[in-house]
């Protein structure tokens, strides 16, 4: 039991450190910002699922809920480009896990977070509606505020989930 335990703590603290390590390899002025090109997002696919599968194992083995040890948001599906621009690697999970809580809420369900790396970046996810396609897809409005350095962009964006899919997605 402890080992399982050891191999858990083992890949979370792993999966917490391959952001700074990369970050701190980087030497331009933008490296505190996420790589979105083709061959990076691929890279970062294939290194999370590693990741994401062996927290998943060890906290099966370990008597865990799966939803604990290392689920990662996909921030490109639930962010716009606009919001993603303003926003480091950290700063745009937040958002996306303000997204995602908000959208558990229902309609008029605000979620806010404050950045961890930067102390005048702040932001906030809010459902507005909801409707039901004729094909049963369920379909929500969320406005998402990001403000950086006292300056508001806001950006509204549409949320649906498929029937039998697990998730809701931007369209």
């Amino acid at each position: 039991m402890l080992r399982m335990v050891f191999g858990l703590f083992s890949v979370l603290l792993l999966t917490a450190m391959v952001p700074h390590v990369a970050r701190a390899q980087g030497d331009s002025a933008n490296a505190h910002r996420c790589d979105q090109s083709a061959p990076a997002k691929k890279k970062r696919s294939m290194l999370g699922g590693m990741l994401g599968g062996l927290a998943s194992r060890a906290a099966d083995r370990a008597g865990v809920p799966s939803s604990v040890g290392g689920v990662s948001v996909p921030t490109s599906s639930l962010l716009s480009d606009a919001i993603t621009a303003l926003l480091d690697c950290r700063e745009q999970q937040q958002a996306a896990a303000a997204t995602n809580e908000a959208m558990r809420g229902g309609v008029g369900t605000t979620s806010t977070w404050k950045s961890d790396s930067r102390p005048d970046v702040s932001g906030s996810s809010t459902v507005n509606s909801q409707d039901k396609l004729a094909d049963g897809t369920q379909c929500l409005t969320v406005t998402d505020v990001v403000i950086v350095n006292g300056e508001e962009t806001t950006a509204p964006k549409r949320m649906c989930r498929a029937p039998g899919a697990s998730g809701y997605t931007r369209v």
